[in-house]
């Protein structure tokens, strides 16, 4: 009897998975992260299954590459805290790309000159390049002028710069949050701002400004926060600017979720209750918002 080759149990049992999942990979389907998926086609490849099945082995052989780069220039927003969002990012490439019989990389950089990163861009097989632009000024992106690849942006945008941008609306996001504070009943309204160096904290910041002057509100500065993006940072320079207040506005719009997180702590040590006294509003939607007590209302 002629022999049947590997088969699906036989990958299963050397990258310690189930069948199902093996399936799931050689089919292109989803639900099956990176490392695990690379892993099941490299044991394919080794037991040479697509010799003797070359209809499947044909649906996983990538025609090319595409390259994701998770850059942190300051890592002010580009960190542990953020990593929900980079696992989305790189679940809805993964996906993308094994639709299009590509394969992808990731490339971590942290506070790595931009050039240098461009500089290593490039290889036979790299169809494209997706670079996470939250901490890249205009400047940085202009020096990907010179990849012979086309380069897409995420998570940030620039006019007059010859790149594709996919980035979120910042100004109607913001200006939603306001009404919403405003429809439910609050006229003292104030902003827990960054001065962190990327563009959507500065629409943001313009955005609440420019929101609360169409709905009439006036804004004292005493009710701008000024505070680091990170969760201690946040807990820290709100709480130092708590200090001998006895009143609050009603509600404070945070820059971020992780913002909003660290406000809350310090609120709390300085006796103003959530949201009896202040409603918190963040943004990004964090998975973490709906497990606090009470949820964090976000965008």
């Amino acid at each position: 009897m002629a022999s049947m080759g590997p088969r699906l149990k036989d990958i299963a049992l050397r990258a310690n998975v189930s069948q199902a999942t093996v399936s799931l990979v050689l089919n292109r389907k989803p639900g099956v992260s990176i490392p695990t998926r690379e892993r099941i086609i490299k044991i394919a490849r080794d037991l040479e299954y697509g010799q003797t099945r070359k209809d499947t082995y044909g649906a996983f052989e990538a025609t090319g590459t595409i390259r994701f780069l998770k850059i942190a220039m300051h890592g002010h927003t580009v960190n542990r805290d953020h990593d929900v969002f980079i696992a989305d990012y790189i679940d809805g490439l993964a996906k993308g790309a094994l639709g299009h019989e590509l394969s992808l990389e990731v490339a971590t950089f942290d506070r790595v000159p931009v050039e240098e990163i461009v500089a290593g861009i490039g290889g036979p097989s790299l169809r494209g390049v997706v670079a996470l632009g939250t901490e890249l000024g205009a400047d940085d992106i202009a020096q990907f002028g010179g990849v012979d690849v086309p380069v897409l942006f995420l998570d940030t945008f620039h006019d007059f710069l010859d790149f594709d941008f996919v980035d979120m609306n910042n100004r109607d996001a913001v200006s939603r949050i306001v009404t919403y504070l405003f429809e439910n009943g609050h006229r003292d309204i104030g902003f827990a701002r960054s001065p962190v160096n990327t563009r959507n904290f500065h629409l943001r910041d313009e955005s609440f400004h420019h929101a609360t002057r169409a709905l009439g509100l006036e804004v004292s500065e005493r009710n701008i926060f000024t505070v680091d993006s990170t969760f201690q940072g946040a807990y820290k320079d709100m709480g130092e600017q708590l200090s001998g207040r006895d009143r609050m506005p009603t509600g404070l719009v945070c820059t971020n979720d992780i913002i909003a997180y660290g406000c809350i702590k310090a609120l709390r040590e300085h006796g103003f209750g959530i949201p009896d006294d202040v409603s918190v509003v963040g943004f990004d939607n964090l998975p973490l918002s709906s497990v606090m007590d009470p949820p964090l209302t976000t965008m």
